[in-house]
């Protein structure tokens, strides 16, 4: 039975992943996790992990999992030294998925992102030394692409240091990766680069939301600064949590780096609009021109000293608006000969997905913990 190290298998996309480990595979699965104790922690996997389970599956596969308090912040990632090196011992593979999402903030980006990193490529360097690692996975993001303006890239074109970022996430996440290519190069590595991941294409339901809350507001305002013909390249992240998984285990996929991504089945902007309007909707008048205003606005609301809905507005399209407007997408053909499947285009499940979220107000709606179920003695003639 192989043993797999995941950070931020609490996260969205860890939850994806963690799902697919435990209903697939007998692996045994070492959990970093931000717990004092295997209660808190196994606490943490039902809010994650009850987006793809029931209570009755949850309580069946959880004991495969062994909680690893820590956290990615801190020497170690704050691991107890006995358990720090059993993990090394242990480990065959380890997954990173942990990062800060956190795109305005230079610090938060810096302990999570770079110092967390250096951190986890340290214990894989450890378990190197020690038996060797049979995979090293690290989820990036294709805005390591850096300021980009309609085009189309493949995976080798992506990443120019030359290149400017939009923000601290694209920034410290594009360091990252040149981290792991350097210290760990005599190991076995993948890198995954999502790109805007939003919605999960089998069902409208979703436990992250600033994405989503910002696509929902572009698509109510009366008039929005995009072309028409830009394309979003917005992925589900049913697609993206199957990929990762996939690919992981393999012993020898065919590339080092995955865009995980749309690509070619990008919508563009009045698609989506058109999509929207026979869902119900009034879809934006779209007015490239307005961009740099637009810009310019949200980035003073933003700025302003009192904390309101206005400026939660300013600050979520400060971030997200670059995102929405670059008229670039990823090639994701690599990804897609991988596993044997194509990413769902947008259009075929977004306008519910988003419908399904306003309707939540942002807000998913979390059941408690059910209670163990406790088991049942058998008889002994009824055994036989």
């Amino acid at each position: 039975m192989s043993t797999v190290f995941i950070t931020g298998a609490t996260g969205y996309l860890g939850s994806y992943v963690l799902d697919h480990y435990l209903r697939e595979t007998d692996a045994k699965l070492m959990v970093l996790t931000r717990a004092k104790s295997r209660e808190e922690g196994v606490a943490k996997l039902w809010k994650a992990l009850q987006l793809h389970q029931d209570g009755a599956t949850f309580w069946r596969l959880v004991d495969r999992v062994e909680i690893v308090p820590g956290d990615l912040t801190q020497p170690k990632l704050g691991i107890e030294d006995a358990t720090y090196e059993r993990v090394v011992r242990e480990a065959e593979s380890i997954l990173h998925i942990a990062a800060s999402l956190n795109r305005k903030s230079e610090k938060a980006c810096l302990n999570h992102n770079l110092r967390g990193t250096l951190s986890v490529i340290e214990l894989a360097r450890a378990a190197q030394d020690h038996h060797g690692l049979r995979r090293f996975g690290f989820v990036s993001t294709t805005a390591v692409a850096g300021k980009r303006d309609s085009e189309t890239l493949g995976e080798d074109e992506a990443l120019d240091f030359a290149i400017s970022d939009y923000d601290p996430y694209a920034r410290t996440k594009k360091f990252c990766e040149h981290m792991v290519g350097e210290l760990l190069h005599d190991v076995p590595r993948t890198i995954f680069r999502p790109s805007t991941v939003l919605g999960d294409s089998r069902h409208p339901r979703s436990t992250q939301f600033e994405m989503v809350q910002a696509f929902n507001t572009v698509f109510s305002t009366p008039v929005f600064p995009i072309r028409p013909e830009a394309r979003l390249d917005i992925v589900n992240a049913d697609w993206v949590g199957k990929a990762m998984f996939e690919i992981f285990r393999k012993d020898d996929p065919a590339h080092g780096i995955y865009h995980l991504s749309a690509g070619r089945v990008s919508a563009q902007a009045h698609e989506i609009g058109e999509a929207m309007r026979a869902a119900g909707r009034r879809p934006p008048i779209m007015v490239p021109q307005l961009l740099g205003p637009t810009q310019l606005a949200f980035d003073l609301i933003a700025g302003l000293p009192q904390r309101n809905a206005l400026t939660y507005i300013g600050s979520l399209f400060k971030v997200f608006l670059p995102y929405i407007t670059f008229d670039t997408i990823f090639l994701s053909e690599r990804a897609a000969a991988e596993i044997g499947e194509a990413p769902t285009s947008f259009l075929e499940y977004g306008p519910a997905f988003a419908e399904w979220c306003r309707e939540q107000e942002y807000r998913f709606p979390y059941a408690p913990l059910p209670p163990k179920p406790t088991a049942v003695a058998v008889p002994a003639e009824a055994s036989r």
